[in-house]
């Protein structure tokens, strides 16, 4: 096989999509309770770091989850299905990137960093890969806090530990999984059907779950309102999460009217656009407050 297309593939089994989803996450923790002037060595190891993080938890990901994948069309072309890259290749690779960026982390930033990586790799692979993802409803939920890790890691990598304002995006985070797994297995019900996976929170027919997804959409708006009592530092914030949070709920309320899988896509792509305006919107409102007092913290 040429070196290049090799390349590509094992590149894929790193979850590009996801994987930047969770370094754009811990960029906003820590722009959430960052002084100035910025620490950009600490922020650069940290995207290092929490890349490695998530691309070894999702290349093991892969490697687990194999068999079921060369059953559904939507994953059937993934690399191990399609015999482009050997399954142990991607257990080597998991297990390595996960314990150079535990490694970075430990060496260039601080132990809660360490701490925040290892808890959300250990729940991403081990929590929900291999023990709720084909077992429980509730699997994604608690699936959820790998995301919330990522918030945590971020904000420690400026603190060395996990302040208040930190705690609350983590949160956010992780009450933003279930919509948005939800809406994508909404769409693709069929397939996940088939496997018998427990991927809808009330089972059943999707139109019976589209509910549930609005209603967690609309949790969202608490965390954003929160901010608001922390400090004015947070006014920016506060303002954009929480028309972005209505807008989502917005596009939820639509699968609801007609649980389709077109309107279950829009919701997931909604719920994508939403967590990167939300991220975006923490670092502007870092960049419109530089010099105020940075809540429970003590310095500027």
């Amino acid at each position: 096989m040429a070196v290049g297309p090799t390349l590509r593939a094992y590149f894929s089994l790193t979850k590009p999509g996801i994987t930047s989803f969770i370094v754009m996450v811990a960029v906003a923790g820590f722009f959430t309770v960052s002084p100035t002037p910025v620490r950009w060595s600490a922020l650069g190891w940290l995207v290092l770091s929490g890349w490695m993080g998530s691309a070894g938890s999702s290349a093991l990901n892969h490697w687990y989850d194999a068999d079921i994948d060369a059953l559904m069309r939507r994953t059937l072309s993934r690399p191990i299905p399609s015999d482009t890259v050997p399954r142990n290749a991607a257990l080597v690779l998991g297990i390595l990137l996960i314990a150079l960026s535990l490694l970075v982390a430990w060496v260039t930033l601080n132990p809660a960093v360490t701490v925040a990586i290892a808890s959300g790799a250990f729940v991403y692979v081990v929590l929900y890969t291999t023990l709720l993802k084909r077992s429980s409803r509730w699997g994604i939920v608690i699936g959820g806090y790998a995301g919330s890790a990522a918030a945590l890691g971020g904000g420690a990598a400026v603190t060395g530990g996990f302040a208040l304002p930190v705690v609350l995006l983590a949160v956010l985070v992780f009450l933003w999984t279930p919509p948005h797994f939800w809406s994508l297995a909404i769409a693709l019900f069929s397939d996940y059907g088939e496997l018998g996976l427990p991927v809808l929170p009330r089972g059943g027919h999707p139109a019976d779950s589209a509910r549930a997804v609005a209603g967690s959409a609309a949790l969202l708006l608490a965390p954003s309102a929160l901010f608001a009592t922390l400090s004015i530092h947070y006014l920016v914030f506060f303002v954009i999460s929480m028309g972005l949070g209505v807008w989502f709920v917005f596009r939820t309320t639509r699968t609801i009217l007609e649980t389709s899988r077109k309107n279950a896509m829009r919701a997931f792509i909604a719920s994508g656009l939403y967590l990167a305006g939300v991220a975006g919107a923490m670092v502007l409102n870092w960049a419109l407050t530089v010099g105020l007092p940075l809540p429970f913290l003590g310095h500027a």
